[in-house]
């Protein structure tokens, strides 16, 4: 197995360069100058020119690029246009907002569709078969920004019962442990801070969960009928044991390998697709935060966080695929 991970930590290397140049391309062609933004529309040309000599901008792209890559992988993603702040720290200093509202909007995700598969599944072409998948359907039709604008103004606005935006109320901020509120309130006994963030944390998990839980629904449904109608299924009931334990132990054992799967490509869907969620609770994530440099044109700090939430990205399927072996032990590496 271990020749197996360093062979795809490997192969890991030619996904970034990739992702690198893609996104590199994209700021620098795509984009507006950021000189002309940070200097505002009365700047000179003159003025202008001067400042992109200042920020590297007048050299040609192909050594603009050599300087980035070269810093991405000393584990420098260059500092801000805007704010001269280093964009690693920036984005470390972020990256727990973003990993708690992922972790528990995929947690949300899994419990209520992989519930939801099942239950289709073994009430096939009944009511709650169908009301099941009306609502997956929903789910992944409805946008995340509209789901969450409804959540604020029935939960907040309407019956006041949960928080606008942000992760905390100011001043009940646990001890920084994690970056991770809910995590830190614990460890540190603080459950005043624990509630209150986590009544801060209910509604953008809820809107972030909404599109995921209607593909796992989805995928169990679909999962859970094609082994339910295997033979060892049939020999188990023929054997007299509980529908229950024919379900739970032998038939979503088997079918749990591509709802692993899905749940894993889900969780690094979240976390880069955090964006929108975070802009409309004003979570202080990488979400947010990229929005604001795109708006910015604030190259470095894009090109770090796509670089980061894709390392991410592989890391975690990297990690489902080792979840494989345990699944189902007849499957080797190589």
């Amino acid at each position: 197995m271990m020749k197996y991970i360093i062979k795809r930590v490997v192969q890991l290397i030619p996904v970034i360069i990739g992702v690198s140049i893609l996104v590199f391309l994209v700021m620098h062609v795509f984009t507006t100058d950021p000189a002309s933004i940070i200097l505002g529309q009365h700047a000179t040309a003159e003025q202008v020119e001067k400042l992109r000599e200042e920020l590297g901008l007048n050299k040609p792209l192909y050594i603009q690029y050599f300087i980035f890559i070269k810093g991405v992988f000393k584990g420098d993603l260059g500092t801000s246009l805007i704010s001269k702040t280093p964009v690693t720290r920036e984005i470390l200093s972020r990256f727990p907002a973003t990993l708690e509202l992922a972790l528990i909007s995929i947690i949300i995700a899994s419990v209520f569709g992989i519930f939801m598969g099942i239950l289709s599944a073994v009430k096939q072409n009944s009511i709650v078969d169908y009301f099941s998948m009306f609502v997956s359907l929903i789910g992944v039709s409805m946008p995340i920004f509209w789901l969450g604008l409804m959540l604020i103004v029935v939960f907040s606005v309407k019956l006041q019962l949960l928080p606008v935006s942000g992760r905390i109320t100011i001043g009940m901020e646990p001890t920084h442990i994690t970056g991770m509120f809910l995590l830190d309130s614990l460890i540190t006994g603080n459950m005043g801070a624990f509630k209150d963030s986590l009544k801060h944390l209910v509604l953008p998990a809820i809107a972030l969960a909404s599109y995921s839980t209607a593909i796992i629904a989805r995928m169990t449904r679909s999962t859970m009928l094609e082994v339910i109608r295997q033979d060892y299924i049939r020999t188990a009931r023929a054997k007299g044991l509980f529908e229950k334990v024919v379900i739970l132990k032998h038939a979503l054992r088997n079918a749990l390998i591509p709802i692993t799967t899905v749940v894993g490509l889900q969780l690094g869907s979240l976390l880069g697709g955090a964006v929108l969620t975070e802009t409309v609770f004003a979570w202080p994530g990488v979400g947010s935060y990229t929005i604001d440099a795109i708006l910015k044109a604030d190259y470095p700090v894009v090109q770090g966080t796509v670089m980061i939430l894709a390392t991410v990205f592989v890391m975690i399927n990297l990690v489902v695929d080792l979840l494989y072996s345990y699944l189902d032990p007849r499957i080797k590496y190589s």
